[in-house]
């Protein structure tokens, strides 16, 4: 079986036989379906083809069909052409960086990160896992759509992925003109670390990988123009949500809790954070408030208050109150999506509400 460390120790081979002596490096290698691509640093031009042929001959007999290179010089922009998914998207589980990682924001080419960008930059965060935070951010892309917005998802929590599930996407990205084609869905675009593994397999990377990931969401990505840009982030204050703000200093920030008291407590956390790096909280959003049982009652099943008790401790606003959703609300066949909810139900309409106080309090100043 190919594997990942066989083809790192092939192309360690070619370098060793005389290119590494001339200051040519590689990185960011890609191993899927007989496919090797990597990123070539510092190799000239009349070099490129015999290093190309080299890399083929020593990686041919290991079982790889095709061999994807992609030249740069370390000294230029980040933001060049690629002929393979995002540098580091397709790496099978326990994946290691070879060579430099890329810097921040300000070596990025994306047009959505341009100073004359119109997107309005929106990352939803959470203290703790478990609260529904990926499907507030679902629901809210939808909904935003729905009101005419052009969105996109950027499905940032690079472990515990979720979003092509919960949005019923099966496909993968297609490559045009070098760039990666996000796949579109209910009237979203969305790109997701889900698309690059195989089998539901374990992501393993420390943190540089996943700050150089979600990059390469930028960079590599042909998302065209955007009114928002949703960034589903992985609960609390670590190696992505620090990147997110470093190379995003104008996101805005929504936090998500349920009702329970430890949850609200520990989103706090998420919440203090986005104040410390001067982001806008736009508000708060307390999902899973409550169950409507059969006889129309509401059940508080995880208690009450947490939402504005949060929103209170952060000085904002709370943005909504979703309860616990029937299933039938979802969206089914022929569009099957086990997340989404319908736009005319009880939960959907609420989502649309949601959108209308965000599409307001984006364009508000808000006050301290």
């Amino acid at each position: 079986m190919l594997t990942r460390e066989a083809a790192v120790e092939a192309i360690q081979s070619v370098m060793a036989a005389g290119y590494s002596a001339e200051g040519i490096t590689f990185r960011d290698i890609m191993v899927r379906n007989r496919q090797v691509s990597l990123t070539v640093l510092d190799a000239g031009a009349a070099a490129q083809p015999a290093l190309e042929a080299a890399l083929r001959a020593a990686l041919a007999p290991l079982g790889v069909e095709t061999v994807h290179c992609r030249f740069r010089d370390e000294a230029a922009p980040a933001g060049g052409a690629t002929q393979s998914p995002p540098a580091s998207a397709a790496q099978p589980a326990g994946a290691a960086e070879t060579g430099p990682v890329q810097g921040h924001g300000a070596d990025l080419e994306s047009p959505l990160l341009s100073s004359a960008s119109g997107t309005t930059f929106i990352a939803v965060a959470s203290g703790k896992g478990g609260v529904g935070k990926s499907t507030v951010t679902v629901n809210l892309a939808v909904a935003l759509a729905r009101k005419g917005k052009r969105v996109g998802i950027i499905d940032a929590d690079i472990y515990g992925f979720s979003v092509p599930d919960m949005m019923g996407i099966e496909e993968t990205p297609e490559i045009v003109n070098e760039r990666i084609i996000p796949i579109e869905r209910f009237g979203v675009k969305v790109i997701s670390m889900g698309f690059f593994v195989e089998d539901n397999s374990p992501i393993v990377w420390r943190g540089p990988m996943l700050g150089k990931m979600i990059r390469n969401f930028f960079q590599e990505i042909a998302w065209g123009e955007l009114d928002y840009m949703l960034l589903d982030l992985p609960p609390g204050t670590g190696d992505v949500a620090l990147d997110v703000h470093q190379i995003i200093p104008h996101s805005k920030e929504i936090i998500v809790t349920t009702p329970h008291a430890t949850a609200a407590f520990v989103a706090a956390r998420a919440g203090a954070m986005a104040i410390k790096t001067e982001h806008e909280i736009l508000g708060v959003v307390e999902n899973m408030s409550y169950y409507v049982s059969k006889s129309g009652d509401k059940e508080y099943v995880f208690g009450r208050g947490g939402g504005g008790r949060l929103a209170e401790t952060l000085h904002c606003n709370l943005l909504a109150q979703i309860p616990l959703g029937a299933p039938d609300n979802h969206i089914s066949e022929p569009d099957f999506s086990p997340s989404v909810y319908k736009e005319d139900s009880e939960t959907g309409q609420l989502y649309m509400e949601l959108a209308e106080n965000v599409l307001r309090r984006c364009q508000e100043p808000l006050t301290k």
